[in-house]
């Protein structure tokens, strides 16, 4: 839609004091001259609500203004992020894959026998030595060694863990899993 020629000379008329107005508010140049380019645009769009013999310029300064404070909430809660660095850092790994693992661990754990699963608890979770563990049951070490050792393998093989890929989702915990291995 092409204005009237009068109201498209009092737009570009209003143009300078529209861009000193906007460096005042906004204090940076390039900033300033695309708010009066979005001013200009928002205001030819609606030209049909501009009541003819009110204050042109009193218009343009509200849209301008309105404008200006509108970007201005949308960019407190914005960070300026140009490589990518700081999105980098937001992203965590989905949770329910994590809770659907620690509930197929716990079921294949309650499957081991009580003797297997307490000695891989002593030492796995627990952090016990074989020796602190084998004093803990009243047995020997080479007795726990051989439960942990057990209690391991049966539950590689009720978690279909072949590879040490299967082990988790990213390099830290597969390490973790493998220390305690």
């Amino acid at each position: 839609m092409t204005p009237e020629p009068e109201i498209r000379d009092a737009l570009l008329g209003a143009v300078p004091s529209l861009r000193a107005f906007a460096i005042s508010l906004c204090g940076q140049v390039d900033r300033a001259d695309d708010l009066v380019q979005d001013t200009l645009l928002r205001a030819l769009s609606h030209i049909d609500r501009f009541e003819r013999g009110t204050n042109l310029n009193a218009w343009l300064f509200t849209i301008l203004r309105n404008l200006f404070h509108s970007e201005y909430r949308k960019r407190r809660r914005e960070v300026e992020d140009p490589d990518g660095s700081y999105a980098g850092r937001l992203k965590t790994q989905p949770e329910q894959g994590a809770r659907l693992d620690f509930e197929d661990f716990r079921t294949a754990l309650a499957k081991l026998p009580p003797d297997q699963r307490e000695a891989l608890l002593l030492v796995g979770a627990s952090g016990f030595s074989y020796e602190e563990a084998a004093n803990i049951c009243q047995c020997a070490v080479g007795t726990i060694k051989s439960r942990v050792n057990r209690a391991r393998s049966r539950l590689a093989s009720l978690l279909a863990v072949d590879d040490v890929e299967d082990l988790g989702p990213d390099k830290m915990t597969r390490a973790a899993l493998q220390l305690v291995g």
